[in-house]
């Protein structure tokens, strides 16, 4: 999914860089049935807010498919047609390619900064190659985030699917990670929609077509007659069927929720299902950190590169090699959030004593910058640690690398640096002064 959008971002799960199709294996993980709309507590401060008329800020925050101008904007059009006398504003939090992973770090920039009254998470299919305790705890990790920031937030799970997820809804049940997911709303009675359970269902009786080009010809338009083009990919739904499905789901969905809504009032923060869940995740802004003297600050209003990623990482810096960055920290997880690109090659990671590590800024898919976070140590001991980010002079064999998906590159002088641009440091802890 990565390849098909510019804002993508490279993800690890653990240890150093990992492309997202070798994020974990499969492992067993009890599988929970599949039904559209599980209520529990509901959106009872949400429903309190439009029926009073008042303003409910309503945030996004997910993968490409919530990126999208689908069933974000649809379900927001429809909240404001729902409900006249409220008034809606909209957040877009939502990041092509990206899974909970990184969306538990930038949740506080991106989503908390704007004091939504209402989230919905949609991370189901970007966290499809995650572990279900990983995604346990980056999702419960911005729960408690949420409720720490205003006990009143509501929030609801989304969940979207693929072609390949298909099968598993249509024998009742839901993927691994909208398992995993449930058991985090299950432990904070938080409501969750499966989005896709109709898709399945139109798809099995052969109404609903889920992946194929969109029909060009009289022939191709007759074979196509009388059903729905899901999608082209078998992944982005496309606006007037995909997503209008999606966003069918959610009205359907609330209008339910509307009638179990609890009290409305603050939320109550339980013990966590997670003892090591991430509720401590954040970004660090590079001001905090130690850098050294060749590093720049790039001005948006100047460089079309810091222009372009403003909007999430508005402090950019760029380093070429022997640059450093050095942060004391007392917690148990450090890694950066940063950009790849066509100039890019390695940074050299140096957590404590160890050795240092490299760590590739540049992919099969670096002809062109694109946001990317890498997790440089995880599951550290609860303590004050000391880490090192060193932009590497080692020049990587980018010809050989984009030769990967048949890639190559068009313009040396465009490849010949090895930059490094970085953006925010990730935490699950916090600066020690």
């Amino acid at each position: 999914m990565r390849s098909l959008l510019s804002l993508a971002v490279v993800v690890t799960l653990g240890g150093f860089l990992l492309p997202a199709a070798a994020r974990s294996a499969e492992a067993p993980f009890p599988l929970v049935d599949a039904v559209e709309c599980r209520p529990r507590g509901g959106l009872p401060n949400v429903f309190a807010r439009l029926s009073a008329g008042e303003e409910v800020r309503v945030a996004y925050i997910g993968g490409s498919i919530t990126a999208a101008n689908g069933w974000r904007p649809q379900t927001t059009a429809w909240l404001k047609q729902r409900f006249p006398k409220a008034t809606i504003v909209e957040t877009n939090a939502a990041i092509g390619g990206t899974g909970s992973d990184l969306g538990v770090f930038r949740f506080g920039h991106d989503v908390l900064t704007h004091r939504p009254h209402f989230i919905f998470v949609e991370f189901a299919v970007n966290d499809s190659g995650a572990s279900p305790e990983q995604i346990q705890r980056c999702m419960e990790g911005m729960v408690r985030q949420a409720w720490a920031a205003d006990p009143a937030t509501d929030i609801c799970f989304v969940y979207t699917l693929t072609d390949g997820m298909v099968p598993t809804l249509q024998q009742g049940k839901f993927v691994r990670s909208a398992s995993a997911m449930e058991r985090v709303a299950d432990h904070y009675a938080i409501p969750s929609i499966h989005m896709g359970l109709e898709v399945a269902r139109l798809a099995k009786e052969g109404t609903l077509v889920l992946k194929s080009p969109a029909p060009k010809t009289d022939a191709e338009k007759a074979a196509m007659k009388d059903k729905i083009l899901f999608s082209t990919d078998g992944v982005h739904p496309l606006a007037d069927t995909g997503h209008r499905l999606y966003t069918e789901a959610v009205s359907r969905s609330v209008e339910q929720m509307r009638g179990a809504a609890a009290k409305a009032g603050p939320h109550a923060l339980p013990a966590p299902l997670m003892a090591d869940n991430y509720e401590k995740a954040k970004l660090v802004p590079l001001s905090k950190a130690k850098l050294s003297a060749g590093w720049e600050k790039l001005d948006p209003a100047k460089h079309k590169i810091a222009k372009n990623f403003a909007r999430f990482e508005p402090e950019m810096y760029m380093g070429k090699p022997g640059e450093t960055i050095a942060l004391r920290f007392k917690g148990t997880l450090v890694g950066v959030y940063d950009l790849l690109g066509p100039d890019c090659g390695e940074v050299e990671v140096k957590v404590d004593d160890a050795k240092p590590v490299p760590v590739l800024r540049f992919d099969p898919y670096s002809t062109y910058h694109r946001m990317g976070s890498f997790i440089a140590k995880r599951d550290l001991p609860d303590a004050v640690h000391t880490v090192e980010f060193r932009v590497g002079a080692r020049v990587p064999d980018k010809a050989a690398i984009l030769a990967k998906r048949n890639e190559k590159i068009d313009d040396p002088k465009r490849f010949e640096a090895t930059h490094w641009y970085a953006g925010w440091i990730m935490l699950v802890g916090d600066v020690a002064e």
